[in-house]
C-alpha cells in the first residue's frame, strides 16, 4: 500500500475498496480486472484508489494480507478447540463447517481460488505455511493417538491437507446448494480416512459368565432345558439357565 489509513473515514474507504475488488475479481476474473471497474465497484474515485494503492496487484496483497490474518485465527481457534471435541467427527465436523462459513465471502473465496491459478503472485502464501499448517495436524493427530509415529502422523496429515484443499477448491467453484453437497462428502471422506488411525476401535472386552446367586466364576455345564443351555455353579451347587445377566 502506498499508504496506511489513519482516520476512521479512510479505513472505512479502504475497506470498501477491498470488498469491491473482491466482488469484481470473482465476476470478471484477476487479469480482466481494473482499477477503474474497482473503483466504480466501490463508488469512489479512481484517485482516492490511487492514494491507497498504486495497481490492482496491491490491491489484491492486500487481500492476501487480510486473509492471512483470518485464517490464522480460525487455524488457533480449530486447535484450540480440538482439545474439546470427543471424537473424530465433531472435529471434522467443525473444520469443514468454520471454513464454509468463511469461505461463503467472496474476499477470502477469491485469494483462495487464485492461488490455485497463479500461485506466483502472492506474497505470503506458500509451501513454508502449508509445510507448518502439515505440521500442526501431525502434532494433533500424535496428541489423539500416543502410538502413531512422527512419519505415519505427517503423511496423514499431508494426505488430509492435499485432499482437502483440492475437494474444497472444487465445492467453491459450484453455487451455494451444491456446495453444501460436497461439504457433506469431504466430511465423510476424512473421517472415513482418519478414524482407523486416531481413533481406534476400543479394545473387544471378554465377558465372563458368573453365577447369578453367588457370582462365582467356577461353572460347569449341566445339560439343556427347554433348548437353553444349562450350567451347575461349583461354589454354591446351584443350577441356572444362560441369561443375559449372568456375565460380569
Amino acid at each position: 500500500m502506498r499508504r496506511q489509513p489513519k482516520q476512521k473515514r479512510s479505513q472505512q474507504r479502504v475497506e470498501k475498496i477491498l470488498q469491491a475488488a473482491a466482488e469484481v475479481f470473482v465476476e470478471v476474473g484477476y487479469e480482466a480486472a481494473t482499477t477503474h471497474m474497482i473503483a466504480a465497484k466501490a463508488e469512489t474515485a479512481i484517485g482516492s484508489l490511487y492514494q491507497f494503492f498504486p495497481d490492482k496487484l496491491a490491491i489484491f496483497h492486500a487481500l492476501e494480507a487480510l486473509h492471512m490474518e483470518r485464517v490464522t485465527a480460525i487455524h488457533a481457534k480449530l486447535m484450540k478447540s480440538a482439545n474439546k471435541q470427543k471424537s473424530v467427527s465433531e472435529f471434522i465436523e467443525c473444520v469443514v463447517n468454520t471454513y464454509a462459513e468463511y469461505f461463503a465471502d467472496p474476499m477470502p473465496r477469491i485469494v483462495y481460488i487464485q492461488y490455485f491459478v497463479a500461485p506466483e503472485m502472492f506474497q505470503i502464501f506458500n509451501e513454508t505455511f502449508n509445510e507448518w499448517l502439515i505440521q500442526q495436524f501431525a502434532g494433533l493427530f500424535r496428541r489423539w493417538n500416543l502410538d502413531l509415529t512422527v512419519e505415519k502422523s505427517e503423511l496423514l496429515a499431508e494426505t488430509v491437507h492435499l485432499s482437502y484443499n483440492t475437494l474444497l477448491l472444487n465445492a467453491l467453484r459450484h453455487d451455494q446448494h451444491q456446495r453444501q453437497a460436497r461439504y457433506a462428502e469431504i466430511k465423510a471422506l476424512l473421517v472415513a480416512y482418519l478414524t482407523p488411525y486416531v481413533q481406534p476401535a476400543p479394545p473387544q472386552v471378554m465377558k465372563v459368565m458368573i453365577c447369578p446367586h453367588c457370582h462365582s466364576s467356577r461353572l460347569s455345564k449341566n445339560g439343556h432345558r427347554h433348548g437353553k443351555q444349562r450350567y451347575l455353579c461349583k461354589d454354591c451347587g446351584k443350577q441356572f439357565l444362560e441369561k443375559p445377566n449372568c456375565y460380569r
